[in-house]
């Protein structure tokens, strides 16, 4: 996966004269403070920027500029009452949304200033986040991205724990070759230091570095001593944080049953993937575990009907089962959990532990699709007595279901990114969830208040169980915790454990752990009792200052300059991905509204700048990677257009543009094998297949042949093969056109057309916006005559 990169301006234009990154972590809480100091070295006044990338998991809790003796703080606030200064920065043109998602862990976060000539400004971000174990180890991950090489660059991490320091490592992209020598790493019993302090020429040196600095992850990777009884307790200032890891116990044996999805829209490398990753999980499974495998589209297709033991012969069975699975067919999501479940309950071995895992990469599109009432069965068929794992494979999953199912049932929900790992992806969620050694685990504090969760279904080898509350009355006396669970045939109980007096960090742990539980709940609420989650979780955000998805920050600047606002992006957002030299993602635009910056676009373009709040035509808007400011082109008359033509697939998508200003398309029509096509407009959608015509409107599943259409209120949604398409009806005036937006490229690179020509995941116009661009010939901005996407005919 390649990162998508800023614009990078001269040298020249300012300096980056010194890059700190601090880490300190005390009892697994790592709070991270990234320090940027810049220079303008022109004689004239410059936009610097400020591009720094943090873990999906960190909440932001500061962040302020040093300019002239002056500070200008972020202000965390509700972000309702921060939407009046979002939607303002939006009419503008402006990016509002401050923080997105990059890729599988980060999130980026951007903002600028003014900077007059021969001035400095420093920047200050700090994030906090608590680590997660997981395959035995935590994993603190730090990206360095200064965007040019500093004279002055240190990241320092310090790390201190009370039950002393097991190992401890350092891995990732900015470990290797020469900046390994940039390294120096010391333990000495609690505590750890990893100082990184790479020369001007070794910021060049790693794989993604180059004229521009380093781009990559410093990984610090350690563990803690265990003394394997009840763990340790921190405390400080009334509040305690509980670590209960044990590992010398023996292995629950388990009764799995895997529920894969094989629709249509798995074919090609997907299920190729699932194929790999299934038969490698097949193999690690231990003689004593018991299993079940099912695949399903439309219809269900269980490998056996009832669980049985994984020995050598039903194992090779298994594998080969899964060896032939092909992909192609509808979606039965609600069924093929069902009789998942199913074979759970009437296979209840005692002493074991039973888990369901799902695999989907799209939506349900037979039987029961109403995802409510598929996430009401799933509850009443499980009825708390195993966790269900979902893991959604891509981004046309609808995730937030995903995770509210597997909340409502113990389990967690996981996204398996479409990548050349996916099936490493497959393997390592199993591998956290494979061992087994408690059951119907209790955490149990006598004299503790304001717990957060205390109720685990299962604790598995590798992984730790993390609670946080309030000490009555700061009450150490008759503070008692102890863990009451069932390891194999026996009831365990842990009654002693080490407490260590700690620093005042405990009680941030603890408003974390809150927050972030709260905010699992409310999504598994409705009504007063969400609304009062919600208002809980709100106000320790706000007391701890934590931007989360409830909160914003309110970025201050000086006086006459635009107020930035940061938003935490949600986990089924799209991250941003790289794209490849020479493609662009195209969407429709609402016309623009501009002002003068010192970009770096090509001077062509800078004297083409125009004001457009009022456009009259079409208008196109044509994002390019490294540019800031997109170009944007205008098309004129009721054009035919050619959107996506995919030969090999026999699929072919057209557009007709009415002849409203600044609007739309008319009808879309979509053209599949020989004998298949569909007419689209703003009343319905009108099919021929074959000899037969139908019209359908209103909130309708339509299918016909391989082709699948959901029709909802101003969307309609389209899965042909492995492309996704999702044609969105906006209104202006009273009249309503249609917009195109390709979700899923199809796999295959022989494709053409206005979405063909690029990865267009852009769900922006949605809710269309006024934003800048570089107005532009539609000739240069698509590097082809436009007459190439005319099409004689629909």
């Amino acid at each position: 996966m390649r990162s998508v990169n800023p614009v990078v301006f001269s040298q020249d234009d300012w300096d980056v004269y010194s890059f700190h990154i601090n880490s300190t972590v005390t009892s697994r809480y790592a709070t991270t403070v990234i320090t940027s100091r810049v220079a303008n070295r022109m004689d004239e006044s410059k936009e610097i920027e400020f591009h720094v990338r943090i873990p999906k998991n960190a909440f932001i809790s500061k962040f302020q500029m040093f300019i002239d003796g002056q500070v200008y703080d972020g202000v965390v606030k509700a972000k309702e009452q921060a939407q009046q200064q979002y939607t303002e920065a939006v009419s503008r043109g402006e990016s509002a949304g401050l923080v997105s998602s990059v890729g599988r862990t980060l999130e980026e976060f951007k903002t600028s200033v003014t900077v007059a000539a021969h001035k400095k400004v420093t920047f200050e971000l700090t994030y906090e986040e608590l680590m997660k174990r997981t395959h035995g180890k935590y994993e603190l991950q730090i990206h360095a991205r200064p965007m040019q090489p500093v004279r002055d660059f240190k990241v320092d991490v310090y790390i201190h724990e009370e039950a002393g320091i097991n190992f401890i490592d350092v891995k990732g992209g900015l470990s290797t070759k020469a900046l390994a020598n940039a390294i120096t790493k010391t333990h000495v019993n609690k505590q750890a230091w990893v100082y990184f302090y790479p020369t001007v020429d070794q910021q060049t040196m790693c794989d993604n570095c180059g004229e521009q600095g380093m781009n990559g992850d410093l990984v610090i990777v350690y563990d803690v001593n265990r003394n394997n009884g009840l763990g340790d307790i921190k405390k400080s200032a009334g509040y305690f944080v509980h670590h209960f890891a044990p590992s010398n116990l023996p292995r629950i044996s388990k009764n799995v049953v895997f529920v894969i999805d094989k629709s249509g829209s798995m074919q090609g490398r997907k299920i190729e993937q699932t194929r790999i990753a299934l038969i490698h999980i097949l193999n690690d499974l231990a003689e004593d575990d018991h299993f079940g495998l099912i695949t399903f589209d439309g219809n269900i297709f269980p490998w056996k009907l009832e669980l049985v033991q994984s020995n050598s012969k039903n194992v090779e069975s298994a594998k080969n089962f899964a060896r032939n699975i092909q992909a192609g067919g509808y979606t039965d999501i609600n069924q093929a959990l069902l009789q998942g479940a199913n074979m759970l309950n009437t296979h209840d071995r005692e002493g074991s532990a039973s888990i369901l895992i799902l695999l989907t990469d799209g939506q349900p599109t037979k039987g029961v699709t109403n995802l409510e009432k598929i996430q009401s069965n799933v509850r009443e068929a499980v009825a708390g007595k195993f966790p269900v794992y979902c893991l959604g494979f891509g981004f046309d999953v609808d995730f937030e279901f995903l995770k509210k199912m597997s909340l409502q049932n113990n389990g967690v929900a996981r996204r398996i990114y479409v990548d050349s790992d996916a099936d490493l992806q497959l393997k390592g969620f199993y591998e956290e969830v494979a061992t087994p050694l408690l059951t119907d685990v209790t955490m149990i504090y006598v004299g503790g208040t304001n717990l957060t969760q205390t109720n685990f279904s299962q604790y598995y080898n590798g992984s730790e169980i993390v609670v946080a509350g309030q000490i009555t009355d700061n009450d150490t006396e008759t503070f008692t915790p102890q863990v009451v669970a069932i390891s194999v045939m026996f009831d365990l109980r842990y009654l002693s454990a080490v407490i260590f007096v700690s620093d005042d960090l405990i009680q941030r742990v603890w408003a974390y752990l809150t927050v972030k539980q709260l905010l699992d709940k409310e999504l598994q609420l409705s009504g007063p009792e969400k609304e009062q989650v919600k208002k809980e979780a709100l106000s320790l955000s706000l007391k701890y200052s934590f931007v989360t998805p409830l909160t914003s920050m309110v970025v201050t600047k000086p006086l006459g300059e635009t107020i930035h606002v940061l938003h935490k992006p949600k986990e089924s957002e799209a991250p941003q991905r790289g794209k490849p030299p020479g493609r662009q993602s195209i969407s429709r635009h609402r016309g623009t509204s501009t002002r003068h910056r010192s970009d770096n676009v090509g001077e062509q373009h800078k004297q083409r700048q125009c004001k457009t709040s009022t456009p009259l035509l079409h208008r196109f808007l044509l994002k390019a990677e490294n540019q800031t400011v997109p170009l944007c082109f205008d098309v004129s008359g009721a054009l035919s257009l050619k959107l996506l033509h995919h030969p090999s697939r026999e699929l072919f998508v057209n557009g007709e543009l009415d002849s409203v200003a600044n609007g739309g398309f008319k009808r879309i029509f979509i053209h599949f094998k020989t004998n298949q096509h569909f007419e689209i407009d703003t009343k319905g959608v009108t099919v021929r297949d074959g000899q037969t015509e139908t019209h359908h409107t209103g909130q309708d599943l339509v299918t016909a042949g391989s082709v699948t259409m959901i029709m909802r209120n101003n969307e309609i949604d389209i899965a042909a093969g492995d492309m996704r398409l999702v044609i969105l009806v906006h209104k202006k005036s009273s009249i309503k056109f249609l917009w195109p937006v390709l979700r899923q490229h199809p796999s295959a690179n022989n494709t053409d057309g206005l979405l063909g020509d690029g990865n267009a995941n852009d769900y922006s116009i949605a809710s269309p916006l006024m934003m800048n661009c570089w107005l532009t010939s539609a000739d240069s901005a698509l590097q082809r005559p436009l007459a190439d996407f005319i099409v004689p005919q629909l």
